[in-house]
């Protein structure tokens, strides 16, 4: 049986410190930890599929994207996975690494318990913390050759 190394938030904070570090499986202990439990005081950004969450390392930080609907989603999920993990450029966020975890959940259901698979995806990126893509093309930040701003 293959054993994956433990990935640590100093692990990920090295990442970000290593241009050719190479996007990673990252385990579902390690985003809960840096991103206090998916608490809503660290959510940075919500939309139809995902919520985004600030993931605070010891001297960084990181974004991390958890996907609801992910039985829906799976074929996309996969996909977005493959597309980041080819995507390098100057001009794109950083893909650090993904998490596709499924666990058994016990549950009562009609009276009876049931075991049920939860899962979970997610995905971890380099955090920019001048905005989001979509307040700057609606206005909301303005640019400056030197920095971002808000409105």
């Amino acid at each position: 049986m293959d054993h994956q190394s433990v990935i640590t938030p100093w692990d990920l904070e090295c990442m970000l410190c290593d241009e050719a570090a190479e996007p990673k499986a990252l385990p579902l202990s390690l985003l809960k930890r840096i991103t206090h439990d998916f608490s809503d005081e660290q959510a940075i950004g919500r939309g139809g599929f995902a919520v985004v969450y600030k993931g605070m390392l010891e001297n960084r930080t990181v974004a991390v994207k958890r996907m609801s609907n992910t039985y829906m989603y799976e074929k996309e999920f996969q996909r977005e996975v493959e597309c980041l993990m080819i995507a390098k450029h100057k001009n794109v966020v950083r893909f650090l690494g993904y998490c596709a975890d499924t666990q058994g959940n016990m549950a009562r259901y009609e009276g009876k318990f049931v075991m049920a698979d939860v899962q979970q995806r997610l995905l971890c990126f380099e955090y920019l913390p001048k905005g989001s893509l979509h307040e700057y093309i609606t206005g909301k930040i303005m640019w400056h050759p030197n920095y971002l701003f808000s409105s």
